[in-house]
C-alpha cells in the first residue's frame, strides 16, 4: 500500500513537472543559432544602418518596444495593420504618435532575415533584438537577449487604454501599471531614463506649460528660463500637433544619466518626469542614478532584460507571421 501511495505521488510530481515545462517560455541568447545562422549579423548591418540614415530610430524602436510588451506582453501586437474588420493595438489613441522609424527598422531586418532563412524567426525577437543593439549604439549598457518568442494571434485597440502609462497620470496609477506587471520602484525610476534619448510631442505636457494655476502659467516643478523656452518652442502646437522637443535637452543623442540630472534642475519634460523628482517613493533613485551612471547602467539593463521576456508567446499561443504588419492566413 505504501509502495503504490509513492508511486502515485511520484508520477503526480512527474506530470506536474512536465507540465510546468510546458508552460514555461523556452527562450535562450543562442536559439538561432543552428536555426538562422546569420540572424545577428543581419541584425547589426540592418540597425547600424537604419540607425546612421535617421538618427532618431534607436529612441523610436525603444519606444515602441514599450509600448508592446506592456500591452499584454513582448508579442509584437503592436505591429500589426488595422484592417476594415479589426482596429489593431498601433490605431489606438496613444500608439498615434509612435515615430515610423522603430516601425521601419523590424520591416527591413525582417525583410533581410526571410531572404536567409524564411519562416523561422518572429518579429517580437526581431524588435527586441533590434531595441538593444539601438540602445547600446547610443552608449547605452550591454544586456542579453533571449530569443524563441513567437508573434501574437491578437492586436486589439480596445484592450489598450489604461494598460500604458501616460505622462499626465498620476503616479500611483503609473506605478500601479508597472507593479501589476511585477515590475519594482526602482525598475520603474530605470526604466524610466530610456528618457535619456528620444523627444516628446508638445501636446503631451501642454496642461502643465500654458495656464497651469492662477499662481503661475506653468507647474513650479519646471525651471522658469526652461519653461519660457518650452513656450516658445511649442507656441504653435495647437495648429501643429507633431511639434516635439528633446526629452533631455542637454545631451540628446546619447544614452546617460544626464535625464536624472536635468529633472533635479527643473530640465524634466513630462509631468511624470517631475512626478519621479517629488514623490518621496521614486526620489531616492532619481538622486542616486544622477550622481551613479553605472547604478543606472545597471539597473536599467537587468530591467530591460526582465521587461524583454514579459508575457512572451511560445508553441500554440503565437506564430512566426510572414509580414510583421499582418496575421499569417
Amino acid at each position: 500500500m505504501v509502495l503504490k501511495l509513492l508511486f502515485l505521488v511520484s508520477l503526480i510530481l512527474l506530470f506536474s513537472t512536465a507540465a510546468h515545462s510546458q508552460l514555461q517560455p523556452i527562450l535562450s541568447t543562442n536559439y538561432y543559432q543552428k536555426k538562422c545562422p546569420r540572424f545577428e549579423q543581419i541584425m547589426q548591418d540592418t540597425t547600424t544602418n537604419k540607425q546612421i540614415a535617421s538618427p532618431t530610430t534607436a529612441a523610436a524602436t525603444l519606444r515602441l518596444f514599450f509600448h508592446d510588451c506592456f500591452m499584454g506582453g513582448c508579442d509584437a501586437s503592436v505591429l500589426i495593420s488595422s484592417t476594415p474588420f479589426n482596429k489593431a493595438e498601433r490605431d489606438a489613441d496613444i500608439n498615434l504618435s509612435l515615430p515610423g522609424d522603430g516601425f521601419d527598422v523590424v520591416v527591413r531586418a525582417k525583410a533581410a532575415i526571410e531572404l536567409a532563412c524564411p519562416g523561422v524567426v518572429s518579429c517580437a525577437d526581431i524588435l527586441a533584438f533590434a531595441t538593444r543593439n539601438l540602445v547600446l549604439m547610443m552608449g547605452g549598457p550591454y544586456y542579453s537577449v533571449k530569443l524563441g518568442r513567437k508573434d501574437s494571434l491578437i492586436s486589439k485597440a480596445s484592450y489598450v487604454e489604461g494598460n500604458l502609462p501616460r505622462p499626465t497620470m498620476p503616479m500611483n496609477q503609473i506605478i500601479q501599471i508597472f507593479t501589476s506587471r511585477g515590475f519594482s520602484i526602482q525598475e520603474i525610476v530605470a526604466l524610466s531614463g530610456a528618457h535619456t534619448i528620444g523627444f516628446s510631442h508638445c501636446k503631451e505636457f501642454s496642461s502643465i506649460l500654458y495656464n497651469y494655476s492662477r499662481n503661475g502659467q506653468s507647474d513650479q516643478s519646471y525651471n522658469p528660463r526652461f519653461a519660457q523656452a518650452l513656450r516658445n518652442a511649442c507656441a504653435d502646437y495647437n495648429k501643429n500637433p507633431t511639434l516635439s522637443v528633446f526629452n533631455d535637452v542637454m545631451s540628446p543623442n546619447k544614452f546617460d544619466n544626464m535625464y536624472y540630472q536635468n529633472l533635479q534642475k527643473g530640465l524634466g519634460i513630462l509631468s511624470s518626469d517631475h512626478a519621479l523628482n517629488s514623490d518621496p517613493r521614486t526620489k531616492g533613485y532619481v538622486e542616486l542614478y544622477a550622481k551613479n551612471q553605472n547604478a543606472f547602467f545597471v539597473a536599467f539593463a537587468r530591467a530591460m532584460e526582465k521587461l524583454s521576456v514579459y508575457g512572451v508567446k511560445t508553441g500554440r499561443r503565437g506564430e512566426i507571421r510572414r509580414r510583421c504588419d499582418a496575421f499569417n492566413n
